[in-house]
């Protein structure tokens, strides 16, 4: 369990999906974001945890935790830019 508590704005499951699903869905998401405010992400495909940190990476936007909770891998991303 994280130690500190992130406040989404918006949440996206994407549990059962497989790669290259969750990647795209979160770039969707964010999209709909205004700069600063935060997605969380579950999803269930193991790649998950490289893929997310390095599309944000990529994107420009900032992954800011993950964690898993049981066999659900929950990412937090802040969409970033003006």
């Amino acid at each position: 369990m994280p130690d500190t508590q992130i406040n989404a704005d918006e949440v996206l499951d994407a549990r059962l999906l497989s790669c290259p699903m969750p990647v795209v869905k979160t770039a969707k998401a964010i999209k709909a974001l205004a700069p600063g405010q935060v997605l969380k992400l579950m999803a269930t495909d193991r790649g998950s945890i490289a893929d997310i940190p390095a599309w944000a990476g990529s994107t420009g936007n900032t992954l800011l935790e993950w964690h898993e909770e049981g066999d659900t891998l929950v990412f937090y991303v802040r969409k970033e830019g003006a």
